[in-house]
């Protein structure tokens, strides 16, 4: 499952829990990434780049418990970010020690422009820590790969000067990124073809590839990568990551699927093999970006290819008639191939556990028993609201489930009142830790203002409230709604979610996850600071009461 040994199949390296969350506001907690991992995991991909561990405490425990949980001996390659000095690298091997199959990814720039501005550094220089640094993370792990940051900009002559010193040391992997999205496809793949042909050791080594799309050229420029010998694909969900993200996995996948015959020369298979030329679960595509967009709080765009809600409708008269006499008339690809089945009817309200677990077993989800029967109980609520429950809702359901935040607050009640000629009044009661039942009210500039300001009162932990999104699961009056918000407290990030057919009690609800987490981070620190004080007075009571003083 790991590292493979042929040469024709693509390697996926996933790096939404690393590069896609570096987009603006998309910053995840340590639970929200080991959900989106398990997931990941599901969906087949190769290697998890879980994080990077040196940057903060947060994301060293994020990819340890990714480790932990995830680095089987048939599990993803688990990787770490790190950059080219010794503390990185520590960290990195540090979190990664519970992997069975672990990867230590260190990376230092070669253009010019960043020696120069950045590193204020020579070539020889960096020739000489890249070399020093990738000998020193083979030390700790078999596998390491290598990134001469901002590739695309490099000079190829040192370019293949580097890469020749990093394979020696023992690099594995070297990937080549257009880190800041200006390169062309016919020059990609040209630049993958130098490399190839230029570095004598080349073939001790897979090459990757990593892109930005800022000018929308990411996928393109991937493709081409793959025709001049490049066999692994750096990309994240939804194509999530800075300024104008990464190359989209869905697309990635879907393009090698869907054309696998038009590539299938350029990997050395006869041009009709039908084998996939990744290990990617397809079916899985559309939940996986359905998790990362709901958790994240970044929307898909509608048009977006493959997983946009339009990429498989069709408006058009010439279109529809079309489609309803042969679906290949109009569509390259069944929709079911990435998981999107037509949202239809699959339980009702008269429907027991043994069905329900059954379902979301073959949805993929695999609960324990307490997240099962707190699922449960909400699709029963669900049922006695819709007549239609779809997959979608169900999915909707576990993911909130999932997602709880520790349930220190409770929301009891949520009553709001406003209209186009009244101030919108909220009343809320919360249950809080202790027990107590605490109600009051407040006023907004909205019926969600309102309920957040008098939760607020209640709470009584200050907080900026810097993102809230809301998106709806299915079509109809009567859909369920998901909201994701978020929370800035003291330069950390605290994420909420909720889904329910009524917004405002899932933006109550989201709300009151958000500052549980917050909650409970301040406890923990409170908790923290009193076991130190402690220590220091046991320390104190040590000392003899009369000390002499010499002099």
């Amino acid at each position: 499952m790991n590292t493979p040994s042929q040469n024709d199949r693509i390697i996926i390296f996933d790096t939404t829990l690393r590069d896609g969350e570096q987009s603006p506001g998309a910053t995840l907690n340590v639970d929200e990434k080991l959900t989106i991992a398990r997931q990941l995991a599901r969906l087949g991909v190769d290697v998890i780049e879980a994080g990077f561990p040196y940057s903060s405490p947060g994301d060293f425990e994020a990819v340890q418990k990714i480790a932990q949980a995830l680095g089987t001996t048939d599990g993803p390659t688990i990787c770490g970010l790190a950059r080219a000095n010794r503390a990185d690298i520590q960290a990195a091997a540090e979190a990664l020690k519970p992997a069975v199959h672990a990867r230590i990814h260190t990376f230092i720039a070669t253009s010019d422009i960043h020696l120069k501005y950045k590193l204020k550094k020579t070539r020889e220089e960096v020739l000489a820590i890249a070399e020093e640094m990738v000998a020193y993370a083979k030390s700790f792990v078999n596998d390491v790969e290598f990134s001469p940051e901002d590739a695309g900009r490099s000079d190829p002559e040192f370019l293949y000067q580097v890469l020749e010193r990093v394979i020696a040391a023992g690099a594995t992997t070297v990937n080549i990124p257009d880190t800041v999205g200006y390169t062309t496809p016919a020059e990609f793949g040209a630049l993958i073809r130098g490399i190839k042909e230029n570095v004598p050791n080349i073939d001790r080594a897979i090459i990757s590839v990593h892109g930005h799309n800022d000018l929308g050229l990411a996928v393109a420029n991937f493709l081409e990568a793959v025709k001049n010998g490049a066999r692994q694909l750096e990309c994240t969900i939804n194509g999530i990551g800075e300024r104008a993200g990464n190359a989209a996995l869905e697309e990635l996948v879907m393009a090698l699927h869907v054309r696998r015959q038009y590539f299938n020369p350029f990997l050395g298979r006869p041009v009709e093999s039908e084998e996939p030329l990744t290990r990617i679960d397809t079916r899985q595509i559309y939940k996986t970006s359905r998790l990362v967009s709901s958790l994240t709080g970044m929307l898909v765009q509608p048009n977006k290819a493959i997983v946009g809600a339009n990429a498989f409708a069709h408006e058009s008269g010439i279109h529809q008639d079309g489609v309803l006499k042969n679906k290949l008339t109009y569509e390259i690809m069944d929709a079911q191939l990435i998981g999107l089945t037509d949202n239809q009817i699959v339980l009702g309200k008269l429907s027991g556990r043994n069905a329900f677990r059954s379902r979301l077993k073959e949805l993929g989800f695999e609960l324990t028993e307490q997240e099962l029967n707190k699922a449960f109980v909400r699709f029963k609520e669900l049922a006695d609201k819709k007549k239609e429950i779809s997959d979608w809702d169900l999915e909707a359901i576990v993911n909130d489930e999932i997602q709880q935040a520790p349930d220190l607050f409770r929301l009891e009640l949520v009553q709001v009142s406003c209209g186009d000629h009244a101030c919108p009044t909220a009343t809320v009661t919360l249950r809080t830790p202790d027990g107590q039942e605490l109600t009051d009210a407040a006023t907004g500039t909205g019926p969600v203002d309102a309920v957040y300001k008098a939760i607020n009162r209640v709470v009584n932990v200050p907080n900026q409230l810097i993102e809230f999104s809301v998106q709806s699961v299915t079509a109809g009056i009567d859909a369920i709604g998901e909201v994701t918000i978020r929370l800035r407290y003291d330069s950390r990030l605290f994420s909420g979610h909720a889904a329910n057919t009524d917004i405002i009690v899932a933006s109550a609800q989201a709300y009151v996850n958000a500052l549980n987490r917050l909650y409970a981070a301040l406890q923990t620190k409170k908790a923290k600071i009193k076991a130190q004080d402690s220590e220091i007075e046991l320390s104190l009571a040590q000392i003899p009461s009369t000390v002499k003083v010499e002099g």
